[in-house]
């Protein structure tokens, strides 16, 4: 089992420990981090499901995002990491909101260099957010992204 894997069954056996449940809010990790959830067994007793809010305006239309935060900080930033999390836990009913939003590359986007990565976890306990400075292609840069958005839930639950 990867690690990841060890950390996404974790994730699933503490909420589920709590009677608790999770929903996501995907940007550059497109799915990912809502795939590496759905390969544990069971885990729908837990996962209330997820957005890929990929373009600007579905983060405002869909997750709630407010208009001028994303004017002013634009889709890369920890506030709307944060929003998004808080907007995709109220859409789906969960219990936490775990979010990622960055710059993939391999080119910068939005101001924001190549492997610029907020993730947010928003719980009963608040916010927990996390800025992260990525090496590496597209693929490293995702996939390290949805390690440490499990990691962050998994921390967000230990609280």
């Amino acid at each position: 089992m990867s690690e990841r894997d060890e950390l996404a069954e974790g994730c699933y056996q503490s909420l589920l420990a709590r009677g608790e449940t999770v929903a996501t809010a995907e940007s550059l990790t497109g799915g990912l981090l809502g795939g590496a959830l759905t390969s544990v067994s069971g885990i729908s007793a837990v996962y209330r499901g997820g957005v890929i809010a990929y373009a600007v305006d579905v983060k405002a239309a869909v997750l709630g995002v407010p208009q001028a935060l994303l004017d002013r900080y634009g889709p890369v930033h920890p506030d709307t990491a944060a929003a998004m999390a808080t907007g995709v836990r109220r859409l789906l009913g969960a219990t936490y909101g775990l979010s990622t939003t960055g710059v993939a590359g391999p080119l910068p986007h939005g101001g924001e260099p190549a492997g610029t990565v907020d993730i947010a976890c928003v719980g009963p306990g608040g916010p927990v957010l996390r800025r992260l400075r990525l090496d590496g292609d597209r693929e490293q840069i995702r996939a390290r992204t949805v390690h440490t958005a499990l990691d962050l839930l998994r921390l967000c639950l230990a609280r």
